[in-house]
């Protein structure tokens, strides 16, 4: 895969945020954002990964930046490419064992991602890595594969900030809300947030970010 782009904080990194771009995007989609946050969060460095290209199914077989292939939208795992998941999941921890190699502990990391990235970060915190993560923020996301959900001590405890458009006209807001209560169900201290918008960011939305974040991360 392509080097990620690494935002380095005006002082010596204490924390990191892994944050995954949506279908079609590039590592760039959320620098301004990052760049943003990071006024606020003097000591946290951003990582943003790139998916590679591919073809996806559900875009007519066009190839684009993509994490999996989308044969469908539906909360079912049948309706993606399991394999790429594992892939992309795998590069994710790879990405946590770097920040680790750097001395960033991984109880300050941070998992986030938007739309497919953001299916990606809830499928590796929660079924893949196996230690503890400072958190993971899902944005305007869904979880296909929370049908096999197992949770071991360290994963129910995960904070979880999920937030979602009430306009989504891409990931429909109950497929993110189906991921919410799947969490909420088995006891993970998640909370639900949804904004009057669309399958975008606002700034009312970056601002809750921010402090969920400096709550999390902030020393």
């Amino acid at each position: 895969m392509t080097e990620p782009l690494i935002l380095e904080p005006p002082v010596a990194a204490d924390a990191c945020v892994i944050w995954l771009h949506g279908l079609g995007a590039d590592r760039h989609d959320f620098e301004p954002v990052a760049r943003l946050l990071q006024r606020r969060l003097k000591g946290v460095r951003f990582v943003l990964p790139q998916a590679p290209s591919r073809p996806v199914t559900i875009n007519g077989g066009w190839s684009m930046p993509s994490w999996y292939d989308i044969l469908a939208m539906s909360p079912s795992s049948r309706a993606i490419d399991e394999e790429q998941l594992e892939e992309s999941a795998q590069h994710t921890i790879d990405l946590i064992e770097a920040q680790r190699e750097t001395g960033i502990d991984p109880a300050r990391i941070v998992l986030a991602g938007f739309s497919q990235g953001g299916a990606v970060v809830l499928h590796t915190a929660f079924l893949r890595w196996k230690g503890p993560l400072a958190g993971v923020l899902a944005l305007s996301t869904y979880a296909p594969t929370f049908s096999r959900l197992a949770l071991d001590p360290e994963q129910a405890r995960l904070p979880v900030l999920h937030l979602h458009g009430r306009h989504d006209e891409v990931v429909p807001p109950a497929l993110g809300r189906a991921a919410y209560d799947a969490l909420a169900a088995r006891g993970v201290p998640v909370e639900w947030r949804d904004y009057p918008m669309g399958h975008e960011v606002i700034p009312d939305e970056i601002h809750d970010i921010g402090t969920w974040l400096a709550e999390r991360l902030a020393r």
